[in-house]
């Protein structure tokens, strides 16, 4: 395994709270606490803190994330502070997942249905990839870390060693393949190959920036290079070659007729089970199911629903838990959960979930009942598994609080001397006009509004009532496309629009300095979006400019509210404070104006695929065009242009 040192790479130096909280953390680290809590404020660079103690522990770190576009934005700002190490980004492969499900009340069967995204996939691969050889890496991880895969052990097992000038059955290299997740293919693809003659192309599950070209002589390997997908010129030629597994799940095939029996042996005990209890329909389908399961089990060491037979797989006792992520990583290593206020909770919530669709699978015959060990972490489980955390959030929740006996350390003061927003609070009596007096102020100081409202109907009529009254505003939510979202916030940027209307304005997408108010409506309600934390979290986009302030609609204060606003002054006082000590004046943050595509060939390229009567060997041809524009752009280490491209790939592709 590689042993190198995580190198950062910034030009800032820790400034305001940053160096305190890199030292407390980092002394709770070596102290040997588990649970630490970093309170940092919106802006106040967390990610920038937390890169420095990684740096300083030097050891394997593991990022939980609560979902893939903040994953993604930490994982852009790592690989951009430790170029020259491992950085990885690991979520659920699937654009579109619709687990196999039985309604019993409809005598529904919902077979499963996915979409694979290949290149989420890839970047799952180099996870386990590079944890298995390198020490100096760093994941950034949704909830699918907490999901089973293959045993850590066999997969750095399973793996195939090709060298120049050895002579090399080539039926044991394409039965390597098909048992490792790859396909014989003529439309090359990460994790196919393609056999012509004695020439052999191998596509790795984890990358497609480059492939392998194998050339024999008989048995003999004559050649091979690593290759260039885009004009197929040779990269490089090598001596070595190690094949690794095409999918994060694989069969070891010495051990397959084991597996198969120790199933057959399930089954028959299954089949008994409904054959007393009068249950002949289920009798008879869990037969069928699991013989042909079996079948292809024992010829090509794969089946469609292989995950269902994890226990067996890897020799697990029932109510054992499976491998997962975790697994991968070398002892103490470093968690890092980011909104934990968010995360812990859907942590929590996945076994519940997972487990009654599976019951009902196997109540009525549709699987055996070791498809349960087939499931997340328990959340008792998850505690086990890591052994140093911090949790890092704006508003932090009870459990992580309960953890730490409520103490935690704070990261208030921002390197910029931002202040936390001034909050005020307004009846709801004419709130419309009110609004309206409040955004003409404001787009006179050539600063731009956020509206908050509970609906998307009324986020809309919101937007229109506006509209009517000569505001530029638009409104987003999540029912808008990824270009479509990149675009409203881009046209508020550049005064297209003054306002934008919205449901869930937490994202930290939306951070943008240009914001210098933000309106909350029904601030009262009770529920999700107006607790405390989440009107800290709305709150803190107002946080980017000198001149931020929010005010609160609404017909009296809740104990929500008035946590919020206390809170919100305690914190500003603070930061008054030290910039008068320290004699910084605050200074709205100055953020590039940046089109999501320079190219104007390509935005024309967008508009004809996004309308709805292109025909498919069109959409299919451009499509491929954007894919290359996407790889140019992650070679050219524009990650976050990579990063849009991929997600707009996806969504003409699903269109």
């Amino acid at each position: 395994m590689v042993d190198s040192k995580f190198k950062m790479i910034s030009k800032h130096q820790p400034a305001g709270d940053q160096p305190k909280a890199i030292e407390k953390l980092y002394k709770g680290i070596l102290d040997n606490k588990k649970h630490q809590v970093l309170l940092g404020a919106t802006g106040t660079g967390k990610t920038f803190t937390i890169a420095n103690i990684i740096k300083k522990y030097n050891k394997q770190a593991l990022i939980l994330s609560p979902n893939k576009t903040l994953a993604m934005q930490l994982y852009l700002e790592l690989k951009n502070l430790f170029p020259s190490n491992k950085v990885e980004y690991f979520v659920s492969n699937f654009d579109f997942y619709q687990p196999e499900a039985f309604i019993a009340a409809k005598d529904l069967y919902i077979g499963k249905d996915a979409k694979r995204n290949n290149d989420l996939e890839m970047m799952r691969l180099s996870t386990l990839n590079s944890l298995t050889t390198r020490k100096d890496t760093i994941v950034v991880s949704s909830v699918a870390g907490i999901y089973a895969l293959e045993n850590p052990d066999d997969y750095s097992r399973i793996n195939y060693e090709i060298n120049l000038n050895k002579k090399i059955d080539l039926k044991e290299i394409l039965r390597f393949l098909i048992t490792t997740g790859y396909t014989s293919t003529e439309e090359p693809y990460p994790g196919s190959f393609i056999r012509r003659g004695e020439v052999l192309n191998i596509y790795p599950g984890h990358s497609d920036r480059y492939y392998y070209r194998i050339t024999f002589f008989g048995d003999l390997v004559e050649d091979i290079s690593i290759m260039q997908p885009l004009n197929n010129n040779i990269k490089e030629k090598i001596n070595k070659l190690i094949l690794f597994p095409a999918s994060t799940y694989v069969t070891d095939y010495s051990k397959v007729n084991i597996v198969c029996d120790n199933i057959e042996k399930e089954l028959k005990d299954r089949i008994n089970f409904f054959l007393e209890n009068n249950k002949i329909i289920e009798a008879d389908r869990i037969k069928k199911r699991t013989n042909y399961d079996i079948e292809l089990l024992r010829e090509f060491g794969m089946c469609s629903g292989i995950e269902n037979y994890s226990s067996h797989l890897e020799f697990r006792k029932p109510g054992e838990p499976p491998s997962c992520l975790f697994d991968y990583f070398e002892d103490e290593f470093l968690t890092i959960i980011d909104e934990s206020h968010i995360m812990i909770p859907q942590i929590r919530g996945m076994y519940n979930t997972t487990i009654s669709r599976l019951n009902s699978l196997i109540d009525y015959g549709f699987r055996l009942p070791s498809a349960r060990d087939n499931r997340p972490l328990f959340f008792n489980e998850f505690e086990n598994k890591v052994s140093k955390i911090i949790y890092m959030s704006a508003t932090p929740g009870d459990y992580e609080l309960e953890k730490t006996n409520s103490e935690y350390v704070e990261q208030i003061i921002r390197p910029t001397g931002l202040l936390d927003p001034e909050i005020e609070i307004r009846s709801t009596e004419n709130q419309m006009e009110d609004i309206i007096n409040e955004i003409h102020k404001t787009v006179n100081n050539k600063e731009k509004v956020l509206i908050t409202a509970l609906t998307i109907k009324m986020a809309e009529e919101i937007s229109d009532f506006l509209a009517q009254r000569g505001i530029k505003v638009s409104y987003l939510h999540s029912e808008l496309k990824t270009i479509e979202r990149a675009e409203v916030i881009y046209n508020l940027r550049k005064n297209i629009f003054d306002v934008v209307v919205g449901i869930n304005l937490l994202r930290e997408g939306l951070d943008i300095p240009e914001v210098s108010l933000v309106c909350i409506l029904d601030a009262d309600k009770n529920g999700f979006l107006r607790d405390t934390r989440s009107l800290i979290q709305i709150v803190g986009r107002a946080a980017r400019n000198r001149n931020g302030r929010v005010i609160f609609y609404a017909y009296n204060i809740t104990q929500s509210m008035k946590g919020a606003i206390d809170e919100t002054q305690r914190r500003r006082n603070i930061q008054i404070e030290y910039n008068k000590k320290h004699n910084v004046i605050p200074q709205t943050i100055d953020k590039e104006v940046t089109k999501i595509f320079s190219n104007d060939r390509l935005e024309e390229k967008l508009k004809i695929l996004r309308g709805k009567k292109v025909k498919k060997f069109i959409r299919d041809k451009e499509i491929k065009e954007l894919r290359i524009e996407m790889l140019k752009a992650s070679n050219e280490l524009d990650f976050e242009k990579a990063a849009e491209l991929r997600d707009i790939i996806i969504e003409l592709e699903n269109q």
